[in-house]
């Protein structure tokens, strides 16, 4: 007599990846009505100049020259060329000769304008659009000392 048999059923353990999915959309939804709150902003009324353009490679040729225009706090101007002493006290106009003078020398020096931490923002965007006025190319912010 063949008697019943029940079938054998295999054990499987699966995970239930419902709930997870479930805790993941709240999260992501937290997230997102809580991340307007948390960035944080300052209201900068930055200069006009007219002739602003974009920071351009101020590596350019191994033999040219690098000219850096200092600003002090006072709002005092100096000129450094390849590392030099600083010549200190220049108005505007002598650093555009001086600038034009060694560019003449070698045309594809970078020139790059770097200001005191109290220098007001407004002194060196002035510098740097007075230079591009000038004609001078390769204008750039300087941003950190040079070792």
């Amino acid at each position: 007599m063949a008697g019943y048999q029940p079938k054998k059923r295999k054990m499987t353990a699966e995970i239930n990846v419902v709930p997870y999915i479930d805790v993941m959309l709240v999260l992501l939804i937290i997230f997102m009505v809580t991340s307007p709150f948390v960035t944080q902003g300052v209201d900068v009324e930055l200069p006009k100049t007219s002739t602003a353009k974009p920071v351009s490679d101020l590596a350019g040729d191994t033999d040219a020259s690098f000219i850096i225009v200092e600003i002090d706090r006072e709002g005092n101007l100096g000129v450094s060329v390849n590392d030099e002493e600083v010549t200190r006290g220049l108005s505007l106009q002598d650093v555009i000769v001086r600038i034009k003078a060694e560019l003449s020398l070698k045309p594809d020096s970078p020139v790059a304008v770097g200001g005191d931490a109290a220098t007001p923002y407004a002194e060196v965007v002035l510098v740097l659009d007075e230079l591009s006025r000038a004609g001078i190319p390769k204008v750039g912010l300087l941003t950190e000392i040079k070792e």
